[in-house]
C-alpha cells in the first residue's frame, strides 16, 4: 500500500470514528399530567441542554450530533411553532415559539426504537405583570393549604429495632424524636405535621408510605438510629431513594397501576397507555430523587452543626419508606444508638430537640425556596414578588419623570 494511501486512510480514520449521528424520527405532543409535553423519538443515545428566552418567549433544545430526519408538527397549544437549525455543526438546534412562559422540564428514556427526549412544559404561576401594589396584594388568595410533613418513627411494637448496650431501644427514641418534631412543625406557620404512627404499635413500611399519601403529604420524613458492631461509630447519616430502589419500584407501579387510583398526587395511570404511564412515572420519580437529594443536604448541613456526621453527603440506598413515587422522602439516622456514649445522648430530651430542630430547620429552608403550589407559603411568596415587582416598575416610573424634569 503506497503512503498516499496511508496518509488517506490516517486522515480519514478520526471521520470514520465518530459516532453516527442520531436522527430525528418523530415529534409529537402528549399531555401529562395536565401539563403540555413534547415526546422526541430519536434513534440513538442524545445529549442535550434547554434553556429558555424571552421577548419574544422561546424554548432552545440543543441535541449533540443529531440531525432532524422528520417534519416537524405545526404548534399547539402553548407552542405557537417549532423550528430547527443547525448546532455547532454536528448538532440540532430546535426552537419552540411559546404564546406564553413556561418552564421546561426534560427527561431522557430508552424506547423501543432508540431514545426519547420528553420535554413538559410547566405554566409559570408567578405573572410578570407590574399592578400598583394594592392590587399586587389582593391579586392572589389571602389563604393557602398547610404544607404537610409526615413524620415516621422508625419500627415499633413487636419491631424494636436496634437496642443499646444499655437497653435503649430504637423504636422508643424515634417516636420520642419525632413527637418533638411534630411539636415544632406544628407551631411554623404554613406547616402541619402527621405522624405515621403515635404510639408503640407495628406498621408495615407500605403501611407507612400509605398513610403518608392518605394524609397529603409534601415530604416524608423517615426517623431511625444506627447500629454497628463497632461500639465507637457514631454520627448521623441522611439517605435519598436511589436509582436502584427508583426503577424497582417504577416496576411495580407500572405492573400495579389498573388498581391505583391515585398513584401520581392525584394523577391517576389506570387510564393511560403504558407509555404515557411509564413517562409520567419517570418524571415523577425523577423529580421527587432530585427534591429528596436536596432537602436531605439541607437536613444534613444543620445535623452537622450537633457534631461529626458519619457521612457528610446525602447516600442513596433502595429502602422501602422512600419510594413513594410523588413525595420527596429521607430517612435519617439520627446517630448510633450501640455506641454507649451516643446512646446516653439519644435518651435525653435536650440532644432529641436539638434533632428535632435540625430536621425542621432543613425542611423549611427547603420550601422556603421551593414552597408547593396552592400552599399558604407560595401565595405569601408570590404576594411578596408581585409587591416587588410593582415597586420595581414605579421606581422606573419615578426615575424616567425625574430625568425628563
Amino acid at each position: 500500500m503506497g503512503m498516499k494511501v496511508l496518509l488517506t486512510l490516517a486522515l480519514l480514520w478520526p471521520v470514520a470514528a465518530l459516532a453516527a449521528p442520531a436522527n430525528l424520527l418523530g415529534v409529537h405532543f402528549a399531555p401529562v399530567g395536565g401539563h403540555a409535553a413534547l415526546i422526541f423519538d430519536f434513534s440513538g443515545p442524545v445529549e442535550h441542554r434547554i434553556f429558555t428566552l424571552g421577548s419574544p418567549n422561546r424554548i432552545v433544545i440543543d441535541v449533540d450530533n443529531a440531525r432532524l430526519a422528520t417534519a416537524l408538527p405545526a404548534g399547539q397549544g402553548v407552542v405557537k411553532d417549532l423550528r430547527s437549525g443547525i448546532h455547532d455543526q454536528t448538532g440540532l438546534r430546535l426552537v419552540l415559539d411559546l404564546n406564553a412562559r413556561v418552564i421546561p422540564r426534560s427527561l431522557l428514556r430508552t424506547s423501543a426504537i432508540g431514545t426519547q427526549l420528553i420535554v413538559v412544559l410547566y405554566a409559570n404561576a408567578i405573572s410578570t405583570d407590574r399592578k400598583p401594589v394594592l392590587t399586587a396584594a389582593t391579586a392572589v388568595p389571602k389563604t393557602g393549604r398547610d404544607i404537610v410533613v409526615a413524620i415516621d418513627a422508625g419500627h415499633g411494637g413487636i419491631d424494636s429495632g436496634a437496642r443499646g448496650r444499655h437497653g435503649v431501644m430504637e423504636k422508643t427514641i424515634t417516636l420520642q424524636i419525632a413527637r418533638r418534631l411534630a411539636a415544632l412543625v406544628a407551631k411554623q406557620p404554613g406547616f402541619k405535621p402527621f405522624l405515621t404512627r403515635d404510639g408503640d404499635y407495628y406498621l408495615t413500611l407500605r403501611q407507612r408510605i400509605d398513610r403518608a399519601r392518605a394524609a397529603h403529604a409534601d415530604i416524608f420524613i423517615s426517623i431511625h438510629c444506627d447500629a454497628a458492631r463497632d461500639h465507637y461509630a457514631d454520627g448521623a447519616t441522611v439517605y435519598a431513594l436511589s436509582m436502584h430502589g427508583a426503577s424497582s419500584e417504577h416496576a411495580r407501579l407500572l405492573a400495579e397501576r389498573e388498581n391505583d387510583s391515585d398513584l401520581l398526587g392525584g394523577v391517576s395511570l389506570s387510564d393511560k397507555s403504558s407509555m404515557l404511564a411509564s413517562v409520567l412515572l419517570d418524571l415523577s420519580q425523577t423529580a421527587t430523587i432530585g427534591a429528596s437529594l436536596d432537602v436531605g443536604g439541607r437536613v444534613a448541613q444543620r445535623l452537622s452543626r450537633l457534631g461529626p456526621m458519619h457521612r457528610d453527603n446525602v447516600q442513596q440506598a433502595a429502602f422501602v419508606v422512600l419510594k413513594s413515587p410523588d413525595i420527596p422522602s429521607i430517612l435519617v439516622e439520627t446517630d448510633y444508638i450501640t455506641n454507649p456514649q451516643e446512646e446516653r445522648l439519644l435518651k435525653t430530651s435536650s440532644y432529641q430537640q436539638k434533632i428535632a430542630a435540625a430536621l425542621l430547620g432543613g425542611v423549611v429552608n427547603y420550601f422556603n425556596q421551593y414552597p408547593p403550589p396552592g400552599s399558604e407559603l407560595a401565595m405569601t411568596k408570590a404576594r411578596q414578588q408581585r409587591i416587588a415587582q410593582a415597586g420595581a416598575g414605579q421606581e422606573t416610573t419615578d426615575y424616567n419623570a425625574a430625568s425628563r424634569n
